[in-house]
Parts: C-alpha cells; structure tokens; sequence
C-alpha cells in the first residue's frame, strides 16, 4: 500500500504541473460559407497534438500555456492557422476551399514537398472522396475513371488474367508503372499476363490489393522517375497514401447490379484508430466484397461454329439447345478480404517511429473455353451422369491470391538531415485449381478438379533516405537494398501428364523452381530554389542487379513561375525497368487457339537450352529517354488548369514472342525446327528485348470550383489524355529465326502495345452541393481502338469511341449518416460488336460478341449501386 502511494506521489510530481497548468481552448470548424465540417483535425502547432471536431464541428484542446498557434485541417480546404493567446473565447475556423494547384504533394520529390502548382512534373491528387464517386468497387477501376491516362478493365476467358485486370499509365505497359504505398516500394504480382490481353507479357502490381477505403489520397506522378525511384518508374509513379485518422469509426455498405440481374455485389468497410498516449496513432481498416460473375456471351447461329457446321445432322440439336455454346463471357466470382494497419509513434521532438501493412486474401473464378461435345467426349461419364445427354462442359479457374506488405521504419535527425531507415516486406502468392475438368488421357481414372500448381513473388527492401535543405538548395541522397525472389510451384501429376487437364494442363516437376536476385542502388537529388518563381533540380541514380549488371539513369527538371498564377515546367530524364524474375525464368505448358485448332503450346524461360539454341540474347533492361513540358494556370482560388506535352521512348522493350513450331516432318532440315526436335518441343513462345517504342502525348486537366447556382454550389472537371505510340524501328529477331521466315512478334502482336487500349480518354465531370444533397454526373470518352490481325491487314478491326455517363445522388440525412446512389453506363453502352470477317478465330465461330483482346471499358453495361455510410 505505502509503495502505491509512492508511485502515485512520484506520477503527481511527474504530471501535475502539466495537469494544472493545462489551458482548454474551446471552438468550432467551419467552411466559408458557415457550415459545420465535423471531424476535422486541429493541432497545437508545437507540440503536434490534435483533437478531431465532433458532428458539429465543435472541439476542445488542451495546451500548455499562451500564446499557441493551433492548425485546422480539413480534407478538400486549406489549411488555416490561428494564434491564441488566451482561452476568453471561442475561436472560430474558417477553412477556404482548397484550389487543386495549392494541394501539397509529397511524391516526385525525395527531400522537399511541393504543391501542385509549385512542381516541376505533372501529379494528380485524389482524395478517397473522389475515388468512391466513380461508383466503381474496386480501386484500380476507380483510377480509370479518375485519371484520364490510367487503363484498366476487366478481362474474360484469360485464367488468372481474369482476377487482376492489367491496368497502365500512358499506355505503356503494366510493367512500366511503379506503385508505392507512403512512399515504400510495393511489391509486383506473381502473375505473367501470358494471355492474349492487353499487357500480354508483362508483370504488374496488384492493383486491387488494397481497398480504397483505407486509403487517404492517391498521388499520381506522370513522369518518368527512375532515377529517384528505381526500376519499373518509366511511365509514372502512383503513390497510395494510408489514412491516419483516429477519433472517429466510419462504416461503408454498399451494393450493385447490372441492368442484366447479373454481376451483384456487395462491400462492407469499416475505418477506425485510436490514439498512443495522445502522441502516436494506430489506423485500421477491414474489407470485404463480393462480387459475382456476369455474361455476355454471343449466340452465333452461324454456318461455320469453330469445328462443326450449324446444320450438322450429329450435333444439330444440341445447338439448337445452346445458342450461345455454352459460353459463360464476362467478369469473374470473385471474393475479397483485407486488413490495413498504419501506425506512427513519436520517440522524441524530432524522431518517429512507423509501421504501416495489409493482408488481402482474394478467392476467384473465371470460365475457360466451353468444350463442346464435338470438341472433347466424356465416355466415361465424369461430367455428366450415365444415361443422360452429354452436353459438353465448361472448365472453371479458380484463383487463391494473398497477397502482403509490411513496413516498418523510424524517421529522425541526424547531423542536421532528416533521416528515414526503412525496412519493406512483400509478396504475391497465387494457387490455381481447375475444376468441371478432365484429363482424357486418363479415361476414367481421371478426376474432375486439379490443383494445376502457382507462383509466388516476395521481396525485401530496405531504404536509408536523408535530406536537408541550406537556405535555397535542398540536398537529398539514399540508399536501396534489395532482395527478390520468383517461386514456381507444380500441380498434381494428373493435372499434366498425358494431354493434361482440358483448358490448362499444370505446372510440371521441370517447370517448379525458386529463383532469387540481389540489388543494390543508391541516389542522389537536388533542388535549388534560383529565386522565388525560379526552380531547377535534378537527380541521379546507379543500380546493380546481380544477374544482369548495372545501370545510371538521371533527371533534370526546371519550373518558372511568370506570375503567382502561371508556371511553366520542363523535365528530361533518362529511365530503365529490370526484367522480371518472373520473364526471365516462367517457363509452362498452356492450353490455347492456334491454328483453327485447340492444341498445348510451351513457354521456354530466357536459360532453357531450346531458348539459348534459337540465339535469343539473356534478357536485359529497358532504357528509356522521358521528355516533358507543361504550363500550369488557376485563376483565384477556384479555377485551375494544366496543359503538359510528354515523348517517351523506350529501348529494348521485352516482349512476349509469337509462336515457334514446325509441321511434324522430322526429316526437316529448317536448323530451327531441328532445334525444336532436338528438345522435343512442336512449338514454342519464350521472351525476348525485341522492339523499341516512341509515346507521344498530352494530359489536360481543368478544374472550376464553387461557382455558385441557385442556393448550390457546382464543381466541374475537365481532364484528356491524347495518346499515340509507334514501333521504332525493326524487331530484332534473332538471326537464325530471321532467315527462316519466322515472325517472333506479328501484327495481331504488335496491336497489343500500339492499339489495345485506347488513345484517346476524356473526363468530364461534375459535381452540384445543395445543402444536405449532392448531385454527381460523368462522362467518359474512351478513344477507339483497334484489333490487328496476324497477317491479314484487310481483317483488322477498329472498335469506335463511346462515351460512359454516370449518375449519382448523395444524401447527408445527418453529420454521421449519409446514402449515396449511383447509375453507370446509364445508357447501356456497349463496345462495338465483333466482325469476323471471314477468320473464324477471331470470335471463335461466334461465341464472342465484343472484342477480348482489345479493350476499352468491359462489356457489363449499365450497373445500380447503392451505398450507406455511418460515422460514429
């Protein structure tokens, strides 16, 4: 007892000066018009401590003594500071709206935060707001619709293609976009987009491994960054900022349909923190969505049905009984769950310590190609039960995706430069299993599901980053240091052996491997600050990889500031993207159209002898020269705009080649198919550094804030990205590939990189506030886009431009409770129907009604989505 009481003396003496000498300044948040913003932060802008406003804008703070300047912030407004010097009365914040030019950014620069405006490279800023009023469910399919110069959409019919969407910057290529998450480098799928889709070839991050509901902003740096980032920043840079909120829990539901009673789903996320000593944070956020398949397959009803004609006497009235052939075309079952956790500490003044993670664990099924009865039997009645009418089947892909990020890190002084010591942990593991299947080499023996095998992707990163700045130069330098690694694991036995499983026979023993790399980089950057308006900076990287070597890339950037209102900026910079481990070493056995036919091709990794014997080169990295230059404009602090030009050339870009094969003749003297016969290898694909690319373009983005109409208030958008890239040169296909009269990568090919995904993607939007309702309308223009065929230029195919309108009211029924409804595709536009031309492949005798290897928004239709959300 006595020594409770003296611990009690001790914390008295400890805290009770503080306690008794604690001031509470009492007052409200508002916006210019005199509107309560409930949950904003105000900070003691010394001590770094904060209370949230309650529903009514209203707060109370502690402080130590007078004067102190507190700091209101709130997302969307500028922030405002106030100086109190005594607690007498009220205080009274009045946030103006922010112009999207004064937002500060954080990315694009390794030492100093910028605006937007203030910035020497082009950097979209979104606020989870502006993400969820897309109406869109999942985050990369919110970019989409949000930046004008990001693709993604759904794929069908592509396996596990199917469960992560291939989504770009500037058309170049999921491989030539950096993702980070607070600045930490996030780790790449295990996937290869092996199929024909766009981005065939390439390795991507997972874009829909993170839901935006823990998310606080997104900036996006559209300019080459590799000498400040490292690998893979050829295009852009998107930057995912973690929420850090605290005081307060908020709970979304939402749920949609299409207008076909297909495709429902439902989301449920729930945001909450709490504070560590009323000093640090811990934020987390949990998620789930469901989300089930749709279909547009077609219904041919024609002569020629890929492998038997419509009025076959055998197969007539099984046809007559599927129209659409079985075909289930269109988004997959998909479900989702994940946890996010960021955290801060303060150690002292000036150290912090940090960690920040997700989980995200994603079960999925996508459909195959339908094998009709005349295609593949069933004599042994797996599919079907005995005695009744074999109908054929439809094979499913089921795909178990988990994928993780850990970082932990500890922010301080020292020497006089601000320091951050980081250690990043990563991985992508995805397992496949087929099922409604059978390998027909095995009779009845055979089982009807197979776990046809996976790969899983890990990295581990760490980064030693410091900066100061001296007066008008800010001097910022670091280090990278990173492991990789590439697992390929196989299936079953009776998911490969004989012809192996109907749609995707498993990984073998020979393809199973675990490959890893080391890479050391370190960095330079430095900004100087010539004068007020004047800026020019620049930055310098070396990079060591140990399995292909090294490289130096390096930036300069300018911007001038005519007035407070117009800058001008410019930037050049040279870039580079490491292969992939996973290009340099996949290597598996796929099911695949060729030749009129269904029939197993090879994929042979960069080392195989067969690969090696053809005289394809080791792969190596893409070079890249980024050239960029803008002007940046706002008019008071309601009317903003950008203007920027970008030329992007690419060296040695890899590729995915075509198809490698011979007839059968074994007496052939073709020194390629002698190769191939030596391996017992019919056909082949492999990767290669082939082809060099030019990317021309230009970004607009406008923006009008707060013009008033009515007792409301409207916001309009604006924002276009017109695009085109070409081929540079030749293919360089090797030598003895060449003088045989193989084509490694055709036109059908070649459209993946130059026509695949639209040119041309316009924005326009707006949003009207009149009191408790807000009033959201978008349209979308995606540009044309084009199918190549392999040979036959009379048989290509553009798919015209259409425009997305989308709709949508929001309601505050109080400060903590709000519903919102949304309409998108209100007009049920679809792309434009296929016309095969006389080439049965390319929609398959008729079972594709629109396009899957050129896309420009899927092909779902108009989507109902409803939404409620609690704050409490």
């Amino acid at each position: 007892m006595k020594f409770n009481h003296f611990l009690l003396g001790i914390l008295f003496m400890i805290i009770g000066p503080a306690v008794m000498n604690a001031q509470t300044i009492k007052g409200v948040v508002m916006d210019e018009n005199g509107q309560a913003l409930p949950y904003a932060n105000v900070v003691d802008k010394v001590t770094s401590a904060g209370v949230t406003t309650d529903g009514n804008g209203n707060f109370e703070i502690k402080v130590k003594g007078f004067p102190v300047t507190l700091i209101a912030k709130y997302v969307g407004f500028q922030n405002k500071n106030i100086e109190v010097t005594s607690a007498s009365e009220a205080i009274v914040f009045k946030l103006d709206p922010s112009n999207s030019l004064d937002e500060v950014v954080v990315t694009g620069n390794r030492a100093k935060t910028r605006t937007v405006l203030s910035s020497a490279v082009p950097i979209d800023k979104l606020y989870a707001e502006d993400l969820k009023s897309s109406g869109q469910v999942t985050f990369d399919k919110m970019l989409a619709y949000k930046i004008p110069s990001f693709n993604s959409s759904t794929q069908a019919i592509s396996d596990a293609t199917a469960h992560f969407d291939p989504a770009d910057l500037r058309g170049l290529g999921p491989s030539r976009t950096l993702v980070l998450v607070n600045g930490k480098r996030k780790n790449q799928s295990a996937l290869v987009y092996i199929n024909d889709t766009p981005g065939k070839g390439e390795v991507g991050t997972d874009m829909k491994s993170i839901p935006f509901s823990a998310i606080e902003r997104v900036e996006v740096l559209r300019d080459g960054a590799s000498s400040q980032y490292g690998s893979d920043a050829i295009a852009g840079v998107v930057n995912i900022i973690l929420k850090k909120q605290t005081n307060f829990t908020e709970v979304s539901l939402t749920s949609g349909v299409t207008s076909e009673g297909d495709g429902f789903n439902f989301g449920a996320d729930l945001n909450s923190g709490f504070k560590i000593a009323d000093k640090g944070f811990v934020n987390f956020n949990l998620s789930y969505l469901n989300q089930n398949k749709t279909n547009r397959a077609a219904k041919p009803g024609k002569d020629d049905l890929f492998g038997v004609a419509a009025n076959d006497p055998q197969w007539g009235d099984w046809l007559s009984r599927n129209p659409d052939l079985g075909m289930t075309i269109g988004q997959p079952d998909s479900k989702m769950g994940a946890l996010v956790v960021n955290a801060e500490y303060p150690l002292s003044d000036n150290t912090t310590l940090y960690a920040f993670g997700d989980v995200n664990i994603r079960k999925g099924t996508s459909f195959a190609l339908y094998r009709a009865p005349y295609w593949v039997s069933d004599p042994n009645n797996l599919l079907h039960d005995a005695g009744t009418t074999y109908n054929g089947f439809q094979p499913t892909f089921n795909t178990d995706v988990f994928d993780n990020l850990g970082s932990i890190g500890i922010k301080s002084t020292v020497f006089g430069f601000n320091a951050d010591f980081s250690l990043t942990a990563g991985s992508n593991k995805v397992d496949y299993t087929v099922g409604n299947t059978l390998n027909v080499s095995l009779g009845a023996n055979s089982p009807t599901e197979f776990n046809v095998g996976g790969y899983t992707f890990s990295q581990l990163v760490g980064n030693a980053d410091f900066s100061r700045t001296f007066d008008k130069v800010t001097f910022g330098f670091g280090t990278e240091l990173r492991k990789e690694q590439f697992e390929a694991r196989a299936g079953q036995e009776e998911s490969y052996v004989g012809g192996g499983a109907q749609s995707f026979p498993g990984l073998q023993p020979a393809n199973a491997l675990k490959k890893d790399r080391n890479n050391f980089g370190v960095y330079t950057t430095l900004d100087y600050d010539v004068s007020e308006a004047f800026l020019i900076g620049g930055s310098i990287r070396y990079e060591n990889y140990s399995d292909f070597g090294d490289n130096v890339s390096w930036k300069v950037n300018s911007r001038y500031k005519l007035n407070n209102d117009v800058a001008i900026r410019a930037s050049y910079s040279t870039g580079f993207r490491a292969p992939a481990l996973h290009q340099i070493y996949l290597s598996n056995i796929q099911t695949l159209v060729s030749g009129g036919t269904i029939s197993n091709q090879g994929t042979f990794n960069n080392v195989d002898p067969a690969v090696i014997g053809l005289g394809v080169p080791q792969l190596h990295a893409e070079k890249s020269q980024n050239i960029s230059t803008g002007i940046t404009f706002r008019s008071g602090p309601n009317f903003s705009a950008s203007l920027d030009f970008y030329h992007i050339k690419v060296k040695d870009r890899v590729l995915f080649s075509g198809e490698v094969g011979f007839d059968g003749d074994d007496t052939t003297t073709n020194p390629v198919e002698q190769v191939l016969i030596a391996n017992d290898i019919t056909s082949m694909k492999f990767f290669i550094n082939a082809v060099n690319t030019i990317t021309k373009g230009v970004d607009v983005v406008l923006n009008y804030k707060n013009l008033e109409i009515g007792t409301g208030k409207l916001g309009l958008s604006l924002a276009s990205n017109i695009a085109n890239t070409k081929i540079d040169g030749q293919i360089a296909t090797p030598a003895i590939l060449e003088a045989n009269g193989y084509d490694i990568f055709n036109r059908k090919e070649q459209g993946r990189i130059l026509s695949a995904r639209p040119n041309t993607k316009v924005l326009l939007g707006a949003n009207y506030d009149l009191k408790k309702t807000t009033f959201m309308f978008n349209n979308t223009y995606f540009g044309e886009v084009t199918w190549q065929h392999a040979d036959d230029i009379s048989k290509d195919q553009t798919f015209a431009g259409k425009v997305i309108t989308d709709l949508g009211v929001a309601y505050k029924f109080t400060s903590t409770i709000s519903a919102n409804v949304m309409v998108n595709n209100l007009f049920n536009v679809y792309p434009d129907k296929l016309d095969p031309k006389g080439d049965v492949v390319t929609d398959l005798g008729g079972r594709f009604k629109y396009a899957w290897e050129v896309n420009q928004f899927g092909f779902s239709g108009t989507t109902f989505t409803a939404g409620l959300n609690f704050k409490f």
